[in-house]
């Protein structure tokens, strides 16, 4: 409403008064047992203590979730980490280097339950050459490997690595993990590739986090260093 010339009030302006005015409701308490609003549960009217208590539930409520989300996140860790340090014991039992590679990758199926698993390592020392692992790899696929900063994560797009796999058919999504000296997201040279397979479309997705792989990549790289030539 405008009256004598003056500028109506509007809504804004209320507002800015209320926050600028704390004191206003003790003066005019009566005010707040008078308020109703529309309820979010249906529509009838709750005063404004019942509507403040209405939105604090629904706070703690999606609060609780939270809570609830990282503790089941963090238990997963757990669990994953757990599997991780049985899956590095499992290589310090092995004395053989032509088992090592098999025995990684069977361990990776094993205690991670991939369905499929490949290895290949190249650069080795001459007593490997002819070993099952250190074959079949071309060059494109080195130099692949050795682009890769961090592993690969998603949908089959024809990598040469796929055909290392038992069953092409079977891998829907794929991780591929580059095997090289030191750090996993390191830019040197790479030296062979796990590549882990799941006839499920979604089991390994570019957005998933890479932490526990390049662990995986840095200790099947220490493990198998052993394989190189000197």
């Amino acid at each position: 409403m405008k009256t004598d010339g003056m500028t109506p009030i509007t809504e804004d302006d209320i507002a800015n008064y209320l926050a600028n005015s704390p004191d206003f409701f003790e003066r005019h308490a009566q005010l707040l047992a008078a308020v109703q609003l529309t309820s979010p549960h249906g529509n009838r009217a709750v005063s404004l203590q019942e509507r403040q208590a209405e939105m604090l539930r629904e706070k703690i409520k999606a609060l609780e979730h939270r809570v609830m989300d990282m503790v089941r996140h963090g238990n997963e860790n757990v669990i994953i980490a757990d599997r991780l340090h049985r899956w590095a014991r499992s290589l310090f039992q092995v004395r053989s280097g032509r088992a090592l590679p098999g025995t990684v990758a069977a361990e990776i199926r094993n205690h991670f339950i991939i369905p499929q698993v490949a290895i290949k390592v190249w650069d080795v020392d001459a007593r490997y050459a002819a070993e099952a692992f250190a074959q079949g790899v071309s060059e494109d696929a080195k130099t692949f490997a050795a682009s890769l900063a961090q592993p690969y994560c998603g949908v089959n797009s024809g990598f040469e690595a796929v055909n290392w796999l038992e069953d092409t058919a079977m891998a829907m999504s794929l991780v591929l993990i580059p095997l090289r000296d030191g750090s996993a997201s390191s830019h040197g040279p790479a030296f062979g590739m796990l590549v882990l397979a799941s006839p499920d479309p979604q089991r390994f997705q570019s957005a998933m986090g890479t932490d526990f792989l390049e662990r995986i990549a840095e200790l099947a790289s220490a493990a198998l260093s052993r394989l190189r030539a000197a």
